[in-house]
């Protein structure tokens, strides 16, 4: 296996918030806290263990036991989980919705960057310990984004009418797409394990959040990742009062809307993932997810006809905490009250909107966690690797806009120079005599000469392009292939881990996959890594 690493900067890939957020850029410092550095971290423990109250530990490790309550947990997972009683634990975290069969390969990397980071925080600190979290999103109601994943170019896709929380959902109708699932695989040497986890997940749990629990636990467990479901009634309880301060107040409404005015004026370039509701809050019940609006001096559930008074939602709030739902806005703040969390692991969309709620965790005195891009992959395959130095190509050369690719690679193989710099070098030299005589002679014809030079250099241009083209035509074959290898790593023309499932990779890797990036990915990094398989 050969690791080479690109800045995320130069694959194109990320944005500019993310780019100068990795870069520590000054102007962004009022948004985020302590950047995940190793020599960071010491402060962020004692921090939060000044934080962090007692009485949240011991609802927390009840809540754990009950989840995993006839789950069948690794030695690593049950040590973690027993280690969360001790005040000298602490955990780091990466979150996902609960995506069919993991969804995107990207799953992978946010838990293995996760696991990387705690285990790394082991050695550094020997005198605490730290749990390497999945924060389950079983609380989602979004089912068109979580109901599929992808194999071989094709959608593979769970067909069910769904309301409500995605967690709560019955799995009932999954055989169906086992069936297709296990056609598409065929009858290769490495489809038995695939199979195996799909059917037990899916088909011997009754609920998705079961199913996922399952699986994640199946692929990380004995690395002992810990699994959260916070669609839990004690760990609701202790949201209660952050809650009330949402829905009565609109604390996080006003300062997040201010962040997003202060983040939008440091550069007009960062798009805002999120924006805050005036209540942050739905309505959770059987098959029933819906936003809490204030209408008409009422507390409404819209799309149903209940309504509560002030005095009502506030008794309903603390008698039932479990039927209150947070959104993406108020979904932070619970994880990092429940958790005695230093780091959150996720995204550059994910970071984006934590970048905006700094301001309102100080408000209500909970500790901002340190924020850390995931790792990023790109997995290269055996032939993949053959072709690429076969056509005489550099990794970054493929994270390239394709027509630019074609372009380099043209004007690389082609046996006549089709650049014509040297030509527009020697017009503006010619021009610049002419430019000296005009200004000697008649200022006035200093504008026709100017549109003259604009006009030649414009039909340099175009019989550039001509002749590129016509190389193309010339040497087919070669953009054919050069086009149907990057298409092959970039599908869709998006990066690999957003498209492809990771039981793509694991029919060309095998039970080395999980391992391999175990043993390579470094959450510290600031770069890109292309992973070349040979």
């Amino acid at each position: 296996m050969e690791v080479e690493c690109i800045p995320f900067k130069e694959t194109g890939y990320f944005s500019q918030l993310i780019c100068d957020y990795l870069d520590q850029k000054k102007d962004l410092s009022p948004f985020f806290y302590r950047y995940p550095v190793p020599e960071n971290f010491a402060a962020q423990i004692r921090e939060k263990a000044a934080n962090y109250p007692k009485a949240n530990r011991s609802v927390l490790v009840e809540s754990l036991k009950k989840q995993y309550y006839n789950v069948e947990v690794s030695k690593g997972t049950q040590k973690n989980m027993d280690a969360l009683s001790k005040e000298t634990t602490f955990t780091v975290v990466t979150g996902h919705q609960l995506n069919l069969f993991t969804g995107p390969l990207y799953f992978l990397y946010k838990i293995v960057s996760t696991i990387n980071l705690a285990k790394k925080l082991n050695k550094e600190h020997p005198d605490n310990h730290f749990v390497p979290v999945y924060w389950m999103a079983t609380e989602d109601h979004d089912f068109d984004e979580i109901n599929y994943f992808n194999l071989h170019g094709k959608k593979i896709h769970w067909n069910k009418k769904a309301s409500g929380a995605v967690g709560r959902l019955s799995t009932e109708g999954l055989d169906e797409v086992y069936e297709i699932f296990v056609s598409e695989l065929g009858n290769l040497g490495l489809t038995d394990r695939l199979k195996e986890l799909f059917k037990k997940a899916y088909l011997e749990h009754s609920n998705l959040t079961g199913a996922t629990r399952y699986l994640a636990n199946a692929l990380f467990g004995n690395q002992g990742l810990v699994i959260v479901d916070g669609d839990d009634v004690e760990l609701k309880k202790l949201l209660v009062p952050y809650a009330k301060k949402d829905i009565l107040d609109h604390t996080p409404y006003e300062k997040i809307s201010e962040t997003i005015n202060a983040l939008s004026n440091v550069s007009s370039d960062y798009n805002i993932q999120v924006n805050p509701r005036e209540i942050n809050y739905f309505y959770l019940k059987d098959d029933l997810r819906e936003r809490i609006i204030l209408k008409k001096g009422k507390y409404h559930v819209i799309n149903t006809h209940i309504d509560f008074s002030q005095e009502e939602l506030v008794k309903e709030l603390e008698s039932h905490p479990e039927r209150f739902s947070p959104n993406v806005v108020a979904r932070p703040l619970y994880q990092e009250v429940i958790l005695p969390n230093l780091c959150y692991i996720g995204g550059g969309g994910e970071l984006a909107y934590w970048l905006e709620l700094k301001p309102y965790f100080d408000e209500l005195g909970v500790t901002f966690p340190m924020l850390m891009l995931r790792n990023s992959v790109l997995l290269i395959t055996e032939k993949q690797c053959e072709k690429v130095e076969k056509m005489g190509l550099k990794v970054p050369h493929l994270f390239m806009k394709q027509h630019s690719l074609i372009n380099k690679k043209i004007r690389g193989i082609s046996n006549i120079d089709i650049d014509f710099t040297p030509q527009k070098k020697l017009l503006e030299e010619q021009f610049k005599d002419m430019y000296e005589l005009a200004e000697k002679t008649d200022k006035s014809f200093l504008g026709a000469v100017k549109a003259q030079e604009v006009k030649q250099k414009k039909g340099l241009d175009n019989l550039e392009k001509r002749l590129l083209r016509a190389q193309k035509r010339k040497l087919k074959d070669h953009v054919v292939r050069l086009t149907e290898l990057q298409n092959e790593l970039f599908p869709n023309k998006s990066l690999q881990e957003r498209q492809l499932n990771f039981s793509e990779m694991y029919l060309q890797m095998g039970d080395e996959l999980i391992p391999l990036l175990l043993d390579t990915l470094n959450p510290f990094s600031k770069d890109f890594t292309i992973l070349k398989h040979k």
